[in-house]
């Protein structure tokens, strides 16, 4: 059990502990449980209260008994009894879920709206219906008094499914594009819509009329808040008669009173992140408002935060057990949360033992997964001269690096760095010798890291108690004297780096320490030398020179831009000798061996064919039809006809017009043998 306080309210997470890896065998798990005294003792509230691979939504039945949570892979829905505090059953579903409602006290009657388009219902025994809508929905509420389904998405129409007559009745039509989210008051039934204008539209289902809208993307908008988009309405909730809360898309929740378009109260959850859900607790007049990366409990009058829950992962849905103080996540990771908080109310009567166990099993919390398994990456590996483990059982391959037993990886590393132990002795050793120093009188001495700090803090201080014995002031403790920046003087790695850009933008007047505070500086560490070749320091740093005040603030201005043109110049010959280093470098050429069987192809061509490829399928048959390699004819029967030709290269235009010069010669041959044959004979002349 985790236990974490914040504004003194503990919060209890029964879903956390040590878990155990999911590629373990079932013989290895119960070894563990027997030796290992961590895994005996982890609480499991309800056993297997996990999904596969993500928990997209959890709901509580009206009667508190069963809990109903969907997930993936593959989408499916579990439902857990109370009672037994155990799985009672899990369904596999044709595709994800998007939300569903119990209409029921129990199980036996549940309403799911798929992502595609279906609604499916099933009963006590199993799936019962499938239908679906026009249009892609995102939530749906249910109207007890006319048994009406109300589906919401993306359509500017809200689709009405009565269930005691079994078909479709006309829609509602809005003024917005699209709409998000729905509800319906539990007191007086008025149907309320979120859309992705920002506004919120009331409907009486009684006469099928609107009967008010409220700007919330107008209102969401206060002085301090910076919004870079149109906030759409994301959740939205009734409490009572006459309250309801909108939670916006940029981070905001809008309190009103349905009296007033005017919203009681604005609060922002400074991430920016969509409300995934808002919910009410009466007992204690809190909301609690919930984004993908925390959960908000705040006053509802007020607005003043009184405690929140940051989860390891992002969140998907909130749900609040009635009538008690625990708290269900579903969770962008297999195990769903858990988390009781004594302060909203007492443990469900399921797990009474809960408020016996609180006070007794509080532990520190811990980041570790997995406590007897070590995380390495490939590059891990080969420091450790460990690569030739991998495909072993050894190793096993997660994510972007592997798993491996802790004990080997502590023998390795201790053969890898045979002297590490001695190196952590010494350190031990040299701070232990610091400490004992520390406590002898000291005199006016200067840390070993950071000392021009230390000298100004020194100096700032001297200044602060001759002020303060003139003005009588009460004066305020000195960061070198103070545990908790101790480590900025000692640790090398809190070492300023004055030749940096940002400190000789951000401190230009720190960064030139003036020539009085250097003489000074020199002083002081020469003292030092001497007093580290003598046993006992003998006489005091001379004080006489006082510190002087710091540079006029009215020179600030013009030493930052000072610093930024000379860090511009440098810059600048930075390029100018990186650029005479290029013109000096001589290219070598670059041979590439062809295989057997292939023709070399200038690196044009490639890069062409390259960019061709890149293009859309519609560009390349444009281009293709401009070459003339494409034709589309229509035919008989309406459809489409396309013709290719395929496309010649040089070799062959080459070697096509070589064999057409060929027939023509031989052409021009046969032409004249002919021409010659037909020809008569003259006889010789007699003489």
């Amino acid at each position: 059990m985790q236990v974490s306080s914040l504004n003194e309210v503990k919060i209890y997470s029964l879903s956390c502990g040590k878990s155990l890896p999911e590629w373990l065998s079932d013989r290895k798990k119960r070894a563990l449980q027997k030796k290992n005294v961590d895994v005996r003792r982890r609480i499991e509230l309800i056993q297997d209260f996990e999904m596969p691979t993500v928990c997209t939504t959890i709901k509580v039945s009206k009667d508190g008994q069963y809990i109903l949570a969907t997930g993936t892979y593959k989408p499916r829905v579990r439902c857990y009894d109370t009672y037994q505090l155990s799985l009672k059953f899990e369904r596999c579903l044709d595709s994800e879920v998007v939300t569903f409602e119990i209409l029921s006290d129990d199980y036996s009657k549940i309403v799911f709206l798929h992502n595609d388009r279906y609604i499916e219902f099933h009963s006590q025994s199993g799936f019962y219906y499938k239908t679906r809508i026009p249009k892609f929905g995102r939530d749906f509420s249910y109207h007890y008094p006319s048994c009406d389904l109300y589906f919401v998405g993306a359509s500017s129409e809200v689709y009405r499914l009565n269930l005691e007559q079994g078909r479709y009745l006309n829609p509602l039509q809005t003024d917005a594009a699209e709409n998000n989210v729905c509800d319906i008051n539990a007191v007086h039934g008025l149907f309320a819509t979120g859309t992705i204008e920002g506004r919120v539209e009331c409907w009486d289902p009684r006469v099928r009329k609107r009967v008010g809208v409220l700007d919330c993307a107008l209102n969401s908008v206060t002085a301090d808040s910076e919004i870079n988009s149109l906030p759409t309405i994301s959740a939205l909730k009734f409490n009572g008669a006459l309250s309801m809360a909108v939670g916006t898309s940029t981070g905001q929740v809008l309190l009103y009173d349905l009296r007033s378009d005017k919203p009681l109260l604005v609060k922002d959850h400074q991430y920016g992140l969509p409300i995934k859900s808002v919910h009410f607790q009466d007992s204690l007049d809190l909301v609690l408002s919930a984004d993908s990366r925390i959960v908000k409990m705040w006053n509802k009058d007020s607005g003043k935060i009184f405690t929140s829950l940051e989860p390891e992962h992002d969140l998907n849905g909130v749900c609040l057990y009635p009538g008690s103080g625990m708290l269900l996540t579903a969770n962008e990771s297999p195990k769903m949360g858990i988390y009781y908080i004594p302060v909203l109310g007492p443990a469900p009567r399921w797990c009474s033992f809960l408020d016996n166990l609180t006070e007794e099993l509080e532990e520190n919390p811990e980041s570790t997964v997995y406590d007897d398994y070590k995380f390495v990456t490939k590059k891990d590996l080969e420091n450790l001269g460990l690569t030739h483990l991998i495909g072993s059982p050894f190793l096993r391959a997660y994510m972007h690096g592997f798993f491996m037993d802790i004990r080997l990886y502590h023998k390795v590393k201790l053969m890898v760095n045979p002297f590490a132990y001695e190196e952590y002795r010494k350190d031990k050793i040299r701070q232990k010798i610091e400490e004992t120093r520390a406590q002898r009188v000291q005199l006016k001495k200067l840390p070993k890291v950071n000392k021009e700090l230390a000298l100004k803090l020194i100096e700032e201080e001297e200044e602060k108690q001759k002020s303060a014995l003139k003005k009588k002031v009460k004066s305020l403790p000195n960061i070198l004297t103070d545990d908790r920046f101790k480590v900025m003087f000692e640790n090398p790695d809190f070492q300023v780096d004055e030749d940096s850009e940002e400190f000789r933008l951000l401190n230009p007047l720190v960064s030139r320490i003036s020539e009085k505070r250097k003489k000074q500086l020199r002083l002081l560490e020469q003292q030092e030398l001497k007093d580290e070749e003598e046993e006992e320091p003998e006489g005091k740093p001379s004080d006489a020179e006082s510190s002087e005040s710091s540079d006029d603030e009215k020179g600030w201005v013009e030493e930052v831009r000072k610093q930024r043109r000379l860090l511009q110049q440098e810059e600048r010959v930075k390029r100018q000798e990186q650029l005479k280093e290029d013109q000096q470098t001589v290219l070598k050429p670059q041979f590439y061996e062809i295989k057997a069987g292939e023709e070399f192809r200038s690196f044009k061509e490639s890069a062409t064919k390259q960019r061709l490829m890149n293009k859309t399928l519609e560009d390349r048959l444009k281009l293709e039809a401009k070459h003339g390699t494409l034709n589309v004819s229509d035919t008989t029967v309406g459809s489409k006809q396309l013709t290719f030709t395929l496309k010649r290269s040089e070799q062959q235009k080459k070697q096509q017009e070589a064999e057409k010069l060929h027939r023509q010669e031989r052409k021009k041959l046969r032409r004249s043998a002919s021409h010659l044959r037909s020809r008569p004979r003259r006889g010789r002349p007699f003489h």
